[in-house]
């Protein structure tokens, strides 16, 4: 009687198991689906939220600064901003652990936002320039 129970047990508790597993596995598929679409629609974008959680906007809102123009940033007042903002809400003082990881995922945004145009601006400036490969004589 006793093997019949847990025998009942062992079984419904795999077909639970196999149900989460298989609805998770649907909803990555999905999710994946749709970053390679919005990839794919507006391929410049596709590090905007899924790398980092947060858009430029909403960093740029949390650290209380203007958003970049034309790659540009004053990152001096970023990163006071951010120094001031993290060390007021360090946990160990009183602050929010939360608060403080998303001010450093805001300054982490927008920097990485600078550095993109930063590079596509290099880029484009190699570019306009013509290639010029590095030749050593001695060689």
């Amino acid at each position: 009687m006793a093997h019949r129970i847990i025998t009942q047990v062992v079984v419904t508790g795999t077909r639970v198991l196999s149900r989460a597993f298989a609805e998770a596995w649907k909803q990555a598929s999905a999710s994946s689906q749709y970053a390679k679409a919005q990839a794919k629609n507006n391929p410049g974008a596709a590090n905007t939220f899924a790398s980092h959680g947060l858009t430029l906007e909403e960093a740029c809102k949390i650290l209380n600064v203007k958003p970049p123009q034309n790659g540009k940033a004053n990152m001096e007042d970023v990163t006071e901003r951010f120094k001031r903002l993290f060390d007021v809400n360090d946990p160990q003082k009183g602050g929010s652990f939360y608060l403080q990881s998303k001010i450093l995922r805001a300054r982490e945004r927008i920097e990485s936002e600078v550095r993109q145009a930063e590079e596509k601006a290099s880029r484009e400036a190699e570019l306009k320039e013509g290639w010029k490969p590095k030749v050593f004589k001695d060689r």
